[in-house]
């Protein structure tokens, strides 16, 4: 899913802002386990939900409370959600080239977003709060 937002006038413009629920303990570790796997400054800027730079970059999509799923927003301003967010990423993880490949086929990216939304909608129950 994509959409356009209005772009931050002040992020350089081409970097992307990965916006994540910086209260859930799993969002917060996969944050960690990205900029571990050099997925970093120069194409990511990773930005909490709960930040004001969430809300300002996010527009229309931002909600009160704890968001539904992760977003990434692009240079242009177009917005990815959910397991689209980190699909952009993939190419420089271990094995993403591979995974891109993999769910290029559709009942896996079907079975993937499934899962994502999963995972995401009991994040809180399985795996607790960032602290």
């Amino acid at each position: 899913m994509a959409s356009k937002s209005p772009p931050d006038d002040r992020q350089p413009r081409n970097t992307c802002l990965l916006i994540y629920d910086g209260e859930c303990r799993l969002c917060v570790a996969t944050k960690r386990k990205l900029e571990q796997a050099g997925i970093g400054p120069a194409q990511v800027r990773f930005i909490p939900y709960q930040s004001a730079e969430a809300k300002q970059a996010l527009g229309t999509f931002y909600g009160p409370g704890r968001p539904e799923m992760a977003y990434l927003v692009q240079p242009s301003g177009d917005i990815r959600q959910g397991l689209d967010a980190f699909l952009p990423l993939a190419a420089g993880l271990p094995a993403g080239r591979a995974l891109l490949w993999f769910i290029r086929i559709r009942f896996v990216r079907r079975v993937s977003e499934l899962l994502y939304r999963f995972i995401a909608r009991h994040r809180y129950r399985w795996f607790g709060e960032a602290r």
